[in-house]
Formats: C-alpha cells, sequence, structure tokens
C-alpha cells in the first residue's frame, strides 16, 4: 500500500496500522452506503432509528435516559435529540419527562417502534451477511470481533 497521510512519518502509526485504518474506515462507509440503499428500497427509514430502538428495546422497560441513549448509539446529545424528534414524529417512540430531573427526559420505545425494529432486521442482516460477512472465514471475524471490541472499549468514554 501506498504511503499516506501520518503512516511512516513517525508519530507511532506504521504502515500495518495505517493499512488497517483505512480498510476499517473504507469498508465501513461503503457497506453501509449498500446497507441504507437497501432500507431505502425497502420504505424503511435510516440505520440510524434502527440502532435507537434497538437500544430501547434492550433495555428491560424499553425506555433510557436521553444521555444514556446518546452514549450508547455514539451520537451527540443535540444529533440524538433530532433523532428522537423524527422518531417521535413517526410514532416510534415517546419522549417522557424525567420526575427526578426537571431537565432530564426518558425516551421510551412504542409497540410501533418494536414492530418496526422487526421489519428493519431482515434488511439490515441480509446486508451485513452479504456485505461484510460473507468476506471473512469464521477465524478472521473472530479476530476482527476481538480487535475491533478492544478499539471500541478503549475508545468509549469512562
Amino acid at each position: 500500500m501506498e504511503e499516506r497521510g501520518c503512516a511512516g512519518v513517525g508519530w507511532g502509526l506504521d504502515r500495518d496500522r495505517a493499512a488497517a485504518w483505512r480498510a476499517l474506515i473504507t469498508a465501513n462507509a461503503l457497506v453501509l452506503e449498500k446497507i441504507e440503499r437497501a432500507l431505502a428500497e425497502a420504505g424503511l427509514p435510516p440505520l440510524g432509528w434502527y440502532d435507537v430502538l434497538l437500544e430501547l428495546s434492550g433495555v428491560p422497560d424499553g425506555r433510557l435516559r436521553m444521555h444514556e441513549l446518546a452514549r450508547a448509539v455514539v451520537l451527540s446529545r443535540s444529533g440524538l435529540t433530532r433523532l428522537v424528534d423524527r422518531l417521535e414524529r413517526a410514532g416510534l417512540l415517546r419522549r417522557e419527562p424525567d420526575p427526578d430531573d426537571r431537565r432530564g427526559s426518558f425516551a421510551s420505545i412504542t409497540g410501533d417502534g418494536r414492530e418496526m425494529l422487526r421489519r428493519m432486521w431482515p434488511v439490515y442482516a441480509a446486508g451485513i451477511a452479504g456485505h461484510f460477512g460473507e468476506h471473512l472465514t469464521d477465524e478472521e471475524a473472530r479476530v476482527v470481533a476481538g480487535a475491533l471490541g478492544r478499539v471500541a472499549g478503549a475508545a468509549r468514554p469512562r
């Protein structure tokens, strides 16, 4: 691979790590673009909606404080607020005031939100399988998951 950017200039980024980074961001962008297109062609909302609905569906009462949800889906609070506004208008979640904190609020998934999640998953799963999974051996999938899990764990705010 041709050296680009910071690779090889003594900033702690060697050629292999620079190549891994470039492959990661390129693959991520291309695969997500294909999945977004498949969702749109199926008449479904964008993938960001799925991420929010999935997080809410995964907690026992189907609701999270907005700042917890922002952290879980890796969005700024303002970015999440705009997304939650759209999901609320679509009837897929409700925003509820936090009785213990007048400034805070909860987002709660609705029955329609759970149904949308159910409708989106087959398209999303097919995209993951077809554009990502089928290009990895089982061993490569384990290595990628382990390596990226460590990176995400180290990068996640504490």
